[in-house]
């Protein structure tokens, strides 16, 4: 195989990787940036992920088997070519190590996240009331470390759990420092929507 078909192979692969995983990406750039709103443009991206990861697996598969089996070797052995770094199996080997970092991406991306602090409410239990909110948009159990990150923020939240299984948020809090109207905005800015919601 050519050096540049088996370089866009391996392209191929690496754009694979990063697409299968964007939707995960996308939440932690938003932190990071402070541009919560992108939070979760890419959710479209979480039904097709086997896909993306079927064509990585495949692509890198091929691409080592050509390097190993000696075949993209004959043109560079005829002196026609210099072997240089990029056509070798140390950049492959890279490459491929780097595409399995951003296929496991979601599976370790929460500890990317700070531990939110929940805000210390010294207040009697009875003060506190609690309301849960159904949450659209969520691909991964990244997005529920965004979510709880941005409501620890808020002042009268005592404590805020969100379930990606359950796309399902519940928050206590001090009625007389937050509303529900105000949790439910806070959740929206980070760019995931909230559709339903039930008081307790």
């Amino acid at each position: 195989m050519k050096t540049k078909e088996r370089s866009g192979l391996v392209g191929v692969g690496l754009l694979s990787a990063f697409a299968a995983s964007l939707c995960c990406i996308t939440p932690v750039i938003a932190l990071i940036t402070g541009t919560f709103g992108v939070a979760s443009s890419f959710s479209w991206v979480e039904p097709t992920r086997p896909y993306f990861i079927g064509i990585t697996v495949i692509v890198l598969a091929f691409a080592w088997y050509q390097q190993l089996s000696g075949k993209s070797q004959k043109k560079e052995n005829c002196g026609c070519e210099r072997n240089t770094f990029r056509k070798s199996k140390q950049a492959l080997l890279i490459i491929t190590l780097f595409s399995g970092l951003l296929l496991a991406f979601p599976y370790y991306t929460s500890a990317l996240y700070e531990t939110p602090v929940q805000s210390t409410i010294v207040q009697q239990q009875s003060n506190l009331k609690s309301v849960n909110f159904l949450v659209k948009g969520m691909t991964c159990a990244s997005c529920t470390a965004h979510i709880d990150g941005a409501l620890s923020k808020v002042s009268g939240v005592a404590k805020s759990s969100t379930s990606y299984e359950k796309s399902e948020t519940k928050v206590s809090y001090d009625p007389k420092k937050v509303s529900v109207d105000s949790l439910k905005s806070q959740i929206n800015k980070t760019g995931y929507q909230v559709t339903s919601i039930k008081t307790q």
